[in-house]
């Protein structure tokens, strides 16, 4: 009677015994850092299937902004001294706020500049965006010079290069960085319809970057002629559903016809 009421308080004791051992020998913590590993390896995969944006990041991209800069003929802005002569010159012009437009609180106000054609993009995106919902499109970055990226790439490993065929088109202050975080659905569905048109036409080339989420947007200085040619169609009235610029077109020419 004694001996068979004591059997399973020492048989569970056994047991634990045998799970402590189990999981602190080496061979079960190997076992446990594989499980793990293959667990974050699921969560990554499903996260980049999660993720699917219209325009993402890639090699590709970085070349063909480049090359675009490249057929431009614009510099690589290599420090301060020759930021603030471009300033100087007016071939790189400032950033405003407006109604339609706001600019990160964080980003040096020496660097609030780009080229007047991006400038153009932003002012005409930010007004289309503001007459669709009522709120501002948000600038996070601008213009940065050579000295500045390489600070950035030593506390960002996915920040661009500073040099070579995928460098960052920053660098020659026609892009900009838009922030993504904390848009609607609609609201991005409706920054990347109106980039996807634009994008059709050569005019920008558009990545929506995960990890700081924003609209990295290079803009091509052909969009100063293509824009003069909307400015014979009228302005769809704010109370309609607004389309990007591309469509817009098609549809004034059409009904011209």
């Amino acid at each position: 009677m004694t001996r068979s009421s004591k059997s399973p308080g020492i048989l569970l004791m056994a047991v634990m015994v045998a799970t402590f051992v189990a999981v602190a020998s080496p061979g079960s913590a190997f076992a446990l850092h594989r499980v793990n590993h293959h667990h974050n390896r699921f969560l990554h995969r499903l996260r980049g299937i999660l993720w699917n944006p219209m325009f993402r990041p890639s090699h590709d991209s970085l070349i063909r902004q480049n090359q675009e800069i490249d057929r431009i003929d614009l510099p690589r802005i290599q420090d301060d001294d020759e930021l603030e002569a471009l300033k100087a010159s007016g071939a790189l012009v400032p950033i405003e706020e407006s109604d339609a437009l706001k600019i990160e609180r964080g980003l040096d106000p020496s660097r609030r500049f780009c080229r007047p054609w991006t400038r153009d993009f932003v002012a005409d995106l930010s007004e289309a965006y503001y007459r669709q919902f009522h709120a501002k499109i948000q600038v996070n970055s601008a213009v940065r010079t050579v000295k500045v990226q390489k600070k950035l790439r030593r506390h960002n490993r996915n920040a661009a290069p500073a040099d070579g065929d995928t460098a960052s088109s920053h660098l020659a202050g026609v892009t900009l960085d838009l922030q993504r975080r904390g848009l609607t659905k609609d609201q991005i569905r409706f920054v990347e319809r109106y980039l996807f048109y634009l994008n059709a036409l050569g005019l920008v080339e558009p990545e929506e970057e995960r990890r700081h989420w924003c609209f990295h947007v290079m803009v091509s200085d052909r969009y100063s002629d293509w824009r003069q040619t909307q400015t014979i169609f009228p302005r769809p009235p704010a109370e309609e559903p607004l389309m990007a610029p591309a469509v817009a077109t098609a549809t004034a020419m059409t009904a011209s016809k």
